[in-house]
């Protein structure tokens, strides 16, 4: 039996980000993940100023190519607005790797599937014991489940997904999104990114999809072809892969005693773009805080929105 006194189930930019500050402070801990890394992840990739403000670490620093974009170009029912102010996007290759790195946790490439609990801690599959145990395995942590067996289901909106990221040589180097077109109750995106890649996608609420009438495969071809006839892509992108998270809800699930849940695994993606690594960065430093300090787990710091103004919130419902 391997002991440790923190394990964090899931290596992505939340279980990074709460391992790296226990380790900094002294504390031992060990990731643990189903995939083994470098890894891919269907990502868009946004990347905001206050991510490389949570990490102390410059953008001039981060050791990959990095996407700079001076503004964003945002349309609401056709409308074109230009948001100003510096904004960023990785590839989540590089960037979660980049974080599990300067964690310096040890790492196991392991799929756990079965927790139990004991008067000490918690036991991973009858092979590694903790005391403390953090869940930053995304939305389907095994983690998570355990949590919502005393908590109930989740309270955030769900969101379903489609992106599809490849090389491509791409012509236009400006982030655009698209809001409250073709019905779609989220938003479409076109990030091209540094390096040859472009990363395209459909987001939108699940329930309010389902109502709509139109599928999210059916908002996928949509915005395929509202691409190829503005000329921003020439050919069908490769097929996309589906994924789901939640928004932002209630803090009702944010774990038990010496079990703290983090990113994705809590639900904590902005009501206005979805995005999930800075708020996922945050709360696994707040989890390591409360580790660390005894102190309540509380993520009344993290900000619900992540880049639309007050005035344009109330388009989103």
């Amino acid at each position: 039996m391997r002991s440790y006194p923190v394990v964090i189930v899931g290596g992505g930019p939340a279980g990074s980000a709460c391992a790296r500050r226990l380790v900094e402070k002294g504390v031992e801990c060990l990731i643990v993940d189903k995939e083994e890394f470098p890894r891919q992840k269907t990502c868009a990739g946004w990347v905001t100023p206050g991510v490389f403000k949570a990490l102390g670490i410059r953008p001039e620093r981060y050791p990959y190519e990095l996407t700079v974009y001076p503004s964003l170009l945002i349309h609401f029912k056709g409308i074109p607005v230009h948001r100003r102010g510096r904004q960023y996007a990785i590839r989540r290759l590089e960037f979660d790797s980049w974080l599990m790195e300067l964690s310096r946790s040890e790492f196991l490439h392991h799929e756990v599937k079965e927790i139990q609990r004991t008067d000490d801690g918690y036991i991973l599959d009858g092979q590694i014991e903790t005391k403390v145990l953090v869940g930053a395995g995304g939305t389907h942590c095994p983690v998570a489940r355990l949590v919502r067996k005393n908590s109930g289901p989740r309270n955030g909106a769900r969101i379903v997904a489609l992106e599809s990221e490849y090389p491509l040589d791409w012509k236009d180097p400006g982030c655009r999104l698209w809001f409250l077109e073709n019905k779609l109750p989220g938003y479409f995106w076109y990030v091209p990114k540094a390096g040859g890649y472009l990363n395209i996608g459909v987001g939108g609420n699940a329930s309010a999809l389902q109502q709509s009438g139109l599928t999210i495969q059916d908002q996928w071809d949509y915005l395929v072809d509202k691409l190829q006839k503005s000329g921003l892509i020439e050919e069908p992108p490769p097929d996309p892969r589906g994924y789901v998270y939640y928004l932002r809800g209630s803090a009702s699930m944010l774990g038990e005693k010496d079990l703290y849940l983090v990113g994705d695994a809590l639900g904590l993606a902005t009501l206005d773009m979805g995005e999930g690594i800075g708020p996922a960065i945050h709360s696994g430093q707040l989890a390591a805080e409360s580790i660390l300090t005894g102190e309540p787990y509380r993520i009344d710091g993290i900000p619900e929105y992540s880049l639309l103004p007050p005035g344009l919130r109330w388009l989103l419902g």
